[in-house]
């Protein structure tokens, strides 16, 4: 398809890349399971903007695999699978 080799479609690539590491960053900082951060955690969840933030992990998760598969299908379609 024409889609992946124009400006827009690395335009997409771009901005999704972007957004996967934002979104995984969003991700880390919201987990619990995340070793390490745990202390980290222990003094923000004081703060009700933390509270907040944290209680809408779930949704990140749904945001950054959205932004991975989008991402991945660009990326194939422009490059292509390279083995």
């Amino acid at each position: 398809m024409d889609i992946f080799y124009t400006t827009f479609g690395a335009r997409v690539i771009f901005v999704l890349g972007i957004t996967n590491l934002v979104m995984g960053l969003t991700v880390a900082l919201s987990c619990r399971c995340v070793p390490g951060l745990g202390i980290l955690r222990g003094r923000l969840m004081q703060y009700r903007a933390y509270q907040r933030f944290y209680s809408y992990h779930c949704y990140y998760w749904w945001v950054f695999w959205a932004s991975v598969v989008v991402h991945a299908i660009f990326a194939l379609g422009r490059v292509g699978v390279p083995f």
